[in-house]
C-alpha cells in the first residue's frame, strides 16, 4: 500500500482549497456501448449501485471495483475528476438542467476549477487522509453526452469535460467536504 507521504512532501502541495464532494460514482462495466441512438445498456439485476458514500483508490490503478481499475488501456486516466459547476453552466447555456450521473465521471467536485488540474500533482483528502492524484489529459466529451444529456452537450462540454487522473498514493475519499490541494492556486469555480 503506498501512502501519500511515500510520494510526496509537505510542502509540495502548498495551496488548500476547501471543496466538496458531491457525488462519487463506480461504474463496473461500459453502459455507452455501440451507437448512442440505440441508448445506454440497462442496469442488470444484482449490478451494485453505481453511487457510493465512499470509494477506494489504489495507487496506479485507479478506484477498486471499477471498469477501469488495472486497465492497461486507461493508464494515466484510471480516475475522471468533474466539476459540477461547469456542468451546470453547459445546462444553463443548453436551457435544460443536466443530470451528471450521465456524464459517466468518478469524482464529482464543487468549489475549484478542475480543468485547471490537468498536467498537475493534487491531493483530495475528506478526512481519512489526503489521496494523491496526477492530473493528465482532458476528459473530453463524447457523442454520447448528445443523447443521454441533451442535444448539444457534446459541443458545450468540450473544454469543460473533467480532468483523466491517476491516483498516485492508495486512499479513501467520502462525500462531503474535501480540501483539495495543489501545487498552484487553483481558481474558485463559477456556473
Amino acid at each position: 500500500m503506498t501512502s501519500v507521504d511515500d510520494v510526496a512532501g509537505p510542502d509540495d502541495l502548498p495551496f488548500r482549497t476547501d471543496v466538496e464532494i458531491a457525488l462519487l460514482l463506480v461504474s463496473r462495466r461500459h453502459r455507452y456501448e455501440g451507437r448512442p441512438a440505440d441508448g445506454a445498456l440497462p442496469v442488470r439485476p444484482g449490478d451494485p449501485d453505481e453511487l457510493r458514500e465512499r470509494i477506494e483508490l489504489r495507487a496506479g490503478l485507479g478506484i477498486v471495483g471499477d471498469r477501469y481499475f488495472g486497465s492497461r488501456a486507461h493508464v494515466h486516466a484510471s480516475v475522471t475528476v468533474f466539476g459540477l459547476e461547469a456542468l451546470e453552466a453547459v445546462g444553463e447555456t443548453l436551457g435544460v438542467p443536466l443530470d451528471p450521473v450521465a456524464t459517466r465521471r468518478n469524482v464529482f467536485l464543487r468549489g475549484a476549477d478542475v480543468e485547471a488540474l490537468r498536467g498537475e500533482p493534487f491531493s483530495l483528502g475528506t478526512g481519512d487522509g489526503p489521496v494523491r492524484f496526477r492530473g493528465y489529459r482532458p476528459a473530453n466529451p463524447c457523442a454520447w453526452m448528445d443523447h443521454e444529456l441533451a442535444p448539444g452537450a457534446f459541443r458545450a462540454m468540450r473544454g469543460r469535460g473533467g480532468a483523466r487522473c491517476d491516483p498516485e498514493s492508495d486512499g479513501v475519499l467520502g462525500l462531503g467536504a474535501a480540501v483539495l490541494r495543489t501545487a498552484r492556486p487553483v481558481a474558485l469555480a463559477s456556473a
